[in-house]
């Protein structure tokens, strides 16, 4: 008999340069919400959701771009993807200390357990991946 279970699931939404940070950490709790993640693992929501944001104002900031976001979850990983329309690849840098911004990769790059760019012919797309801790199985179902 074939395995039907769930094995992925994603979604896609476009966040446009007006509003769209926002919008886009609510959008990514909801969809986390359905996993149970905001349940199982608060603070692994908290560093999905900042890179959301992180990510979107990227888009916005330095591309000047509507910022796609794609969630998908494979049962080990989640990805969080931003895909803009700005050319050239992000690099993190070391922040000034006189400016607020450039701590953006710093910070995914602190958070996430791993995370890398691809350049496309319509720009590029950043994504980052976040492994949940082990569920611990409840005690009656561990012996």
């Amino acid at each position: 008999m074939a395995d039907t279970s769930m094995r992925a699931v994603g979604w896609a939404r476009s966040f446009p340069v007006s509003g769209g940070v926002r919008a886009g950490r609510h959008w990514a709790r909801e969809h986390l919400d359905s996993l149970e993640w905001t349940k199982d693992t608060p603070e692994l929501v908290d560093d999905v959701l900042l890179t959301v944001s992180e990510l979107i104002t990227n888009a916005h900031v330095h591309a000047r771009s509507d910022a796609q976001l794609v969630l998908t979850w494979d049962s080990r990983c989640l990805h969080v993807s931003v895909h803009d329309s700005g050319r050239g690849l992000p690099a993190p840098r070391t922040p000034d200390t006189n400016s607020p911004g450039g701590r953006g990769l710093v910070l995914i790059d602190a958070v996430a357990d791993h995370w890398h760019t691809h350049a496309q012919p319509d720009g590029k797309t950043i994504t980052a991946c976040f492994t949940p801790p082990p569920r611990e199985l409840p005690a009656r179902q561990r012996t």
